[in-house]
């Protein structure tokens, strides 16, 4: 695993894009010069909405960064009133971040997979661009419309394999469906994912009888992010209790599926 990353900053930030990019998912991007210095792909941040009763922080994951304007992009679905009180704030609103929190991921020297579902995809974002060679890249949505991140990844990886539940778009089926395929005809030194468990479940089992070692992002609900309140605590397969907002959400895939 990375080396957790201590620098971390809690900042008044000033919105500089809020766009819808689907019905139920918007990008935003903030202005955070230190946040994005530091941030590390597959870190997170814990974003304060101010409006009505919502007390408890967001946690949205790095999506990507621009260290030379400063600013910070995260994608979120509309799920609950926090969610949906972030998407009325418009440019030049502020929100108040915290970050970047967590461990991100390990970066390997040869050839990897990534492979991302739903919103899973949004923290493979900045690990694509960070990777020291191009990646190939997986994807898998419910349909045309949710496989739109292609634009996002196409400047940094080479192959994009696509699948849709419908068909609408690429190879239909799920992405575990396309995987072996993919790998009886490539080689990879690792395998990246983030997604819905049942997705990474099944990935880190075809990973494994591929020998090919498998870094995934888990998904949790993080009251606090600073690993104080418990809520994200996990059982691993050593026996321990680790804390996805602290230990994660970066974790190696034997250690946790």
């Amino acid at each position: 695993m990375a080396l957790h990353e201590k620098a971390a900053f809690a900042i008044d930030t000033e919105i500089v894009e809020n766009k819808m990019i689907l019905p139920d998912v918007y990008g935003i991007t903030v202005k955070a010069a230190d946040i994005s210095k530091n941030a590390r792909a597959g870190q997170f941040i814990h974003v304060r909405i101010d409006a009505g009763m919502i007390f408890l922080r967001r946690p949205l994951g790095v999506a990507d960064v621009d260290e030379k304007q400063g600013t910070l992009t995260m994608f979120y679905r509309l799920i609950g009133n926090g969610t949906h009180a972030l998407s009325k704030l418009k440019a030049g609103d502020n929100v108040n971040c915290l970050g970047p929190l967590g461990n991100g991921f390990s970066l390997a020297e040869k050839k990897t997979l990534i492979i991302g579902g739903g919103m899973g995809l949004a923290p493979l974002i900045l690990l694509s661009r960070r990777l020291p060679m191009k990646a190939d890249l997986l994807i898998g949505g419910r349909n045309e419309d949710e496989v739109f991140w292609e634009k996002y990844f196409s400047p940094y990886v080479d192959n994009i394999f696509v699948t849709t539940d419908d068909g609408s778009k690429g190879r239909k089926g799920f992405t575990t469906d396309y995987l072996p395929e993919i790998l009886d005809k490539n080689h990879y030194g690792t395998i990246y994912v983030c997604g819905p468990d049942i997705m990474m479940r099944k990935i880190y089992e075809i990973a494994k009888r591929k020998e090919i070692p498998c870094q995934v992002s888990l998904e949790r609900r993080m009251a606090c992010g600073m690993g104080a309140c418990l809520s994200c605590a996990i059982d691993t397969n050593d026996g321990k209790r680790k804390k996805v907002c602290v230990d994660g959400p970066v974790f190696e895939a034997q250690e946790v599926l």
